[in-house]
């Protein structure tokens, strides 16, 4: 006697519970209360002014991180980002000084090089960057070097090919042109924030919405099985690791025209600032394939916030870096522990 299949059991939704709702949307919920208590220890705090402060201050290392969470969350490490900056900065500034730069600078012996458009020192920030990135990502795919020794040698030579380049001096008297990227404002919004915006903007849709950005958290999640599924792990590697560094050289082109001078000093520390943002909103330093832009973004905030009550309230400075320092330290305990009991 042949017996009817029974239906399939309704599935059933997973109970909505407070700890669902702070493993979701933790990073938010923790913003939002940093900004209701800032608010309540400095009344300065909630004005415009501030705020805008508070974002422009972070766009820098906002840009850098945009790269950094793409190459942790396809399981490597950046940490020549710092680096970077100062010499695309460098070398994007001494292609925008005025006509009438002083003797002594960079391209003394090539005057035709002086005033020159706009766009020549943007493209070459952004190149220098980017060959930087496609270093880094070649020697991580293509030799296996783990990305912590393959990228902290870039630090390091990448921050001596600044000094050589410079002399060690910085590079001043730039176009007006070049420090408007920096200083300059569109219907009363800093440009550094636009540029911000809308790179976040292209890094999430080239993350959430591409194959690029799959195949990204697919090596992320599983390399070896990402490599059996057909996705060329090896130029993915070299893609993303290319990306970060363009990130870095826009940031670096953002750093030296907000200061109006290209130094070769800059960018000191900005590589650990940019790996915070990402470990503090989400992004998994334990297991790949984990982080958004969105928590990014948030994390860098959360950063930007942290500094700017700080000193609204007269904590010294000594303070702040110890205060930073067990907060990312609590941040990767926390996503230890949230993925080891998964």
């Amino acid at each position: 006697m042949e017996t009817e299949a029974k239906p399939a059991a309704p599935r059933t939704k997973a109970p909505i519970t407070i700890g669902s709702i702070f493993s979701k949307y933790g990073i938010f919920i923790v913003f939002a209360g940093m900004c209701v208590l800032a608010s309540l220890l400095s009344p300065a705090f909630l004005k415009p002014i501030n705020l805008i402060n508070i974002v422009r201050q972070i766009s820098i290392i906002g840009l850098i991180a945009l790269g950094v969470t793409g190459i942790i969350v396809s399981g490597g490490i950046d940490l020549s980002s710092g680096s970077v900056v100062g010499v695309s900065c460098v070398v994007a500034a001494s292609l925008a000084q005025a006509p009438d730069a002083a003797l002594g600078v960079i391209l003394k012996d090539y005057p035709f090089l002086l005033g020159l458009p706009l766009i020549i020192p943007v493209l070459a920030g952004m190149a220098v960057g980017t060959a930087a990135g496609f270093v880094n990502g070649t020697l991580v795919a293509r030799t296996g070097i783990p990305p912590f020794i393959a990228t902290l040698g870039m630090y390091t030579a990448a921050r001596g090919a600044a000094m050589l380049y410079t002399g060690g001096h910085p590079v001043s008297n730039l176009t007006d042109d070049y420090n408007f990227i920096g200083q300059g404002d569109v219907l009363g919004m800093p440009v550094p924030i636009i540029i911000l915006v809308v790179m976040a903007f292209v890094t999430n849709t080239l993350y959430s919405r591409t194959k690029f950005g799959k195949y990204i958290y697919a090596i992320g999640g599983n390399e070896q099985a990402a490599r059996v599924s057909g996705i060329n792990v090896k130029r993915n590697k070299i893609l993303i690791y290319s990306f970060g560094g363009l990130l870095a050289g826009i940031a670096g082109m953002v750093v030296s025209s907000r200061i109006g001078s290209g130094q070769p000093g800059l960018g000191v520390g900005y590589e650990l600032d940019a790996i915070a943002s990402a470990v503090i909103g989400g992004t998994s330093l334990s297991a790949g394939g984990i982080g958004t832009i969105p928590g990014t973004i948030v994390g860098a905030l959360i950063i930007g916030v942290l500094n700017n009550v700080l000193d609204l309230t007269n904590v010294s400075a000594y303070y702040q870096q110890i205060i930073k320092g067990f907060i990312i330290v609590g941040a990767v305990v926390l996503d230890q522990r949230k993925h080891r009991s998964k």
